[in-house]
């Protein structure tokens, strides 16, 4: 089976594991989303993950919860789509929720967050955001 947007379902399943009170969900791995969900690690969105499995790889992402086992993502969105790609400049990479949100970047020195691109000055196509 083909997907036209393999990131959209990547977050399309997070969000859905999480509505429902998973613990981890898998997805099909590629370095794109390696590097989106190493992002979420280290914003504290998600608590871990790994990547599994040798010629057929999945990445295992373990969904993070808090205390009242409410989800930590509150709110995942895809903001570039294949059919409609979304680029900005340095100086207008778009702040989420007045900065309580991250913006997830794909720039020509790698995938970022909205902050670390702005300070290197760089920009690039938006590829979704979180909060």
């Amino acid at each position: 089976m083909s997907l036209v947007d393999p990131i959209s379902d990547m977050l399309t399943r997070i969000r859905n594991a999480q509505s429902a009170g998973h613990e981890m969900v898998d997805v099909p791995c590629s370095r794109m989303k390696t590097e989106i969900t190493r992002l979420l690690k280290r914003e504290g969105y998600v608590s871990d993950y790994v990547v599994e499995g040798e010629n057929r790889r999945k990445l295992r992402v373990y969904l993070k919860y808090d205390a009242s086992r409410a989800p930590v993502i509150r709110g995942l969105r895809r903001a570039s789509r294949p059919g409609r790609r979304l680029y900005t400049a340095a100086r207008d990479v778009p702040r989420v929720l007045g900065g309580m949100g991250t913006v997830i970047l794909s720039t020509s020195q790698g995938v970022m967050t909205g902050k670390e691109a702005k300070q290197r000055n760089l920009g690039g196509e938006i590829l979704c955001t979180v909060w």
